[in-house]
């Protein structure tokens, strides 16, 4: 169980595994999440679950190795598994027929984008999708966006792919060429969803957000995950992850987010150097 099937690196840094898990992907739906432990001594984390498939029974997950558990989860091979994975936790996004729904990625935020998409294409929905990248080698599941969304738009901050500049200034264009959603989801760092969503909600179209704060247990118990949306506390883990992007306090998110930053990149940079010594 939880034994990793495939692994692949989509671009530096960023690593997509497919893991055996039969039950969870017979009723993984699209915006819900897992929480994983690599070792005994390691701490627990979400993330999101980038694609189900239920008659081969497992899942894929998408992360960017960004503190010292995903430098060893990036670490792990085929044929090794990952020793907790529970799941699917959260709520599900919902899926109905909406007309025509803008679809806005940004960095790693894309991963859990792409399921919310496929599910609404299947819905019957028009999919406009916009994904954004620092760079041309940091874009990640293009190919799969443009199977799953009717347009594909990219951009690139440095303009090495697609449209130089941020998404903002893509649905800018898209907006004054006319286009009309009736909603929209927006997943990425927390600028580019605090900046986006407003542009996006600005026009009138209901907008939602997915929240990636520091998580425990995924049950609503530690408290962790606690975010501000329209003044009142929720809990990502059983409220969300997604909430409307207009309410969400994103000011006290990033201060939250921040707060063991320091922590992550010294156990990370440890990490380092125990795994470099055990591969000599």
């Amino acid at each position: 169980m939880n034994e990793i099937i495939r692994k692949c690196e989509l671009g530096p840094g960023v690593v997509r595994m497919t893991v055996s898990a039969p039950k969870l992907a017979r009723k993984a739906r699209a915006g819900q999440f897992v929480i994983l432990r690599v070792t005994d001594s390691g701490e627990r984390f979400p993330l999101t679950i980038a694609d189900a498939d239920p008659a081969a029974g497992a899942i894929d997950l998408i992360f960017q190795v960004v503190g010292k558990s995903t430098l060893l989860l990036s670490a792990m091979e085929p044929g090794q598994a990952i020793l907790d994975l529970v799941g699917p936790l959260g709520l599900a996004t919902e899926i109905e027929r909406y007309g025509r729904v803008l679809c806005v990625g940004g960095g790693i935020g894309v991963a859990p984008l792409y399921p919310i998409a496929k599910a609404l294409k299947a819905a019957g929905n028009t999919v406009v999708a916009v994904l954004g990248a620092r760079s041309k080698d940091l874009l990640i599941m293009e190919e799969e966006f443009r199977a799953a969304a009717d347009e594909v738009y990219i951009s690139t901050d440095d303009g090495t792919y697609g449209r130089k500049g941020l998404v903002t200034s893509v649905i800018r264009e898209l907006l004054e060429a006319g286009q009309k959603f009736d909603k929209a989801w927006v997943i990425g760092p927390v600028p580019m969803m605090r900046a986006a969503s407003k542009f996006v909600r600005t026009a009138g179209v209901p907008t939602l957000v997915s929240l990636n704060p520091i998580m425990v247990d995924g049950t609503g118990m530690c408290g962790g995950c606690r975010v501000i949306v329209g003044g009142q506390v929720k809990f990502a883990c059983v409220d969300g992850p997604e909430f409307p992007g207009d309410l969400v306090d994103f000011d006290s998110l990033s201060r939250r987010l921040g707060i063991y930053r320091q922590d992550e990149r010294h156990d990370m940079d440890a990490c380092k150097i125990g795994l470099d010594d055990k591969a000599k």
